[in-house]
């Protein structure tokens, strides 16, 4: 298997994604969290949108009945949304059989590179395994860091790091991968995953000063769901056979 890895957005984009690779993004604080989270409390569907203007006209088009508006500028909910974007929000009784539209600053971009590939999925390291086990059969991936207003996250890279480790683990073979892959690995075998980590990284620190770092708690939880989100023409939901 090749894994490339792009530590941002900016990256990916420059390096282009294509039809022959599977893509799965990475944004740990908060999108990609978010988004497992939400899937596997119950939520039907989830439809990223770059801009906050985009995702307004999109529920409008899908109907408000059934439709919430997800997403934050700059970490806090936008003005008029249902939810913003704190994985603790999209419990069950919230978001069970809803679908949501979500913006969000860096993650959903990250979504509109990867459009392009064979297959575009989520991960986190609420469902690392999972999303491992998914790219098993994979001969080409790029994996995609959100990182934070186009700049290198820690968070994103050690969750790439330890995605690419694990399939080594499950598929007994060495991964090969580029300069970015090689350091993620670095940083993943030095980094054990806590709240406490994502607490001294810049998005984490950033998510404190304005009152969320119980976010962190929960986006620390490592293997907490078993499913893998996958992109179809736009929409993000569970793969068939995936669950809990």
């Amino acid at each position: 298997m090749r894994a490339d890895v792009y530590l941002t957005v900016a990256e990916a984009e420059q390096a282009g994604i294509g039809p022959q690779v599977t893509a799965v993004v990475i944004d740990v604080l908060r999108a990609t969290s978010t988004m497992v989270a939400a899937l596997a409390a119950g939520a039907k569907a989830i439809y990223p949108a770059v801009s906050s203007e985009d995702a307004l006209k999109l529920a409008q088009s899908l109907g408000r009945d059934d439709t919430l508006l997800c997403g934050e500028r700059r970490g806090l909910k936008v003005e008029g949304y249902d939810l913003g974007n704190s994985p603790r929000e999209f419990t069950p009784a919230v978001v069970g059989g809803k679908r949501l539209v979500m913006s969000t600053t860096n993650g959903t971009r990250a979504f509109q590179v990867a459009q392009a590939a064979q297959r575009v999925l989520v991960a986190s390291f609420l469902n690392l395994g999972a999303a491992a086990e998914a790219l098993g059969g994979s001969t080409a991936v790029a994996i995609l860091c959100a990182g934070r207003l186009d700049l290198f996250s820690l968070e994103d890279a050690v969750c790439a790091g330890t995605l690419l480790r694990r399939v080594e683990q499950i598929t007994g073979q060495g991964v090969e991968t580029n300069d970015a892959g090689r350091a993620a690995l670095a940083l993943a075998s030095a980094t054990r995953v806590t709240p406490s980590f994502l607490a001294e990284t810049d998005a984490g620190r950033a998510l404190a000063e304005i009152g969320l770092e119980d976010d962190l708690e929960l986006c620390a939880q490592v293997d907490r769901h078993g499913i893998v989100p996958e992109m179809y023409e736009r929409m993000i939901r569970v793969t068939d056979g995936a669950g809990d």
